[in-house]
């Protein structure tokens, strides 16, 4: 099936998309931030490109749209209807990178927690999430 708008509305849809400092990642941000950790935005030197890296502690934290990334079992991480080859490869190639990178940090001695957008909505589990991946780890 072709593409329901044209190319130069497709082009524009798909400028205004943001890689960095999105909704979620700012939600993310500000509780993290509330509960007293800090950390680094972004780090190039890291596979990936953590959203929030907290060095000392070598964990990170990656927030992921439902739809880029594809979060398995989540409405949101569905396929579109038109353009589906396009989409399809584009999308797999999303989460092979993010599979890849995943295992590239593991293997650097990196521990890193993947939170999904939809995951945002709900601040309770979202903080209890964050607590648990952040807390000090003892017996290290």
């Amino acid at each position: 099936m072709a593409d329901r708008i044209t190319a130069v509305q497709r082009s524009e849809n798909m400028r205004r998309i943001r890689g960095a400092h999105t909704k979620p990642e700012m939600i993310v941000r500000r509780m993290v931030h509330g509960m007293g950790y800090r950390y680094r935005l972004h780090r190039k030197n890291l596979p990936g490109k953590p959203d929030l890296v907290f060095g000392p502690s070598r964990r990170v934290i990656f927030v992921h749209g439902c739809f880029w990334h594809q979060h398995p079992g989540c409405k949101a991480g569905r396929l579109p209807d038109s353009n589906v080859g396009y989409w399809h490869k584009k999308l797999r190639r999303n989460v092979e990178r993010d599979a890849k990178a995943q295992e590239d940090l593991k293997r650097l001695g990196w521990e890193a927690l993947t939170v999904w957008d939809c995951e945002t909505k709900d601040s309770d589990v979202l903080q209890a999430r964050l607590v648990q991946f952040l807390a000090p780890k003892w017996g290290r």
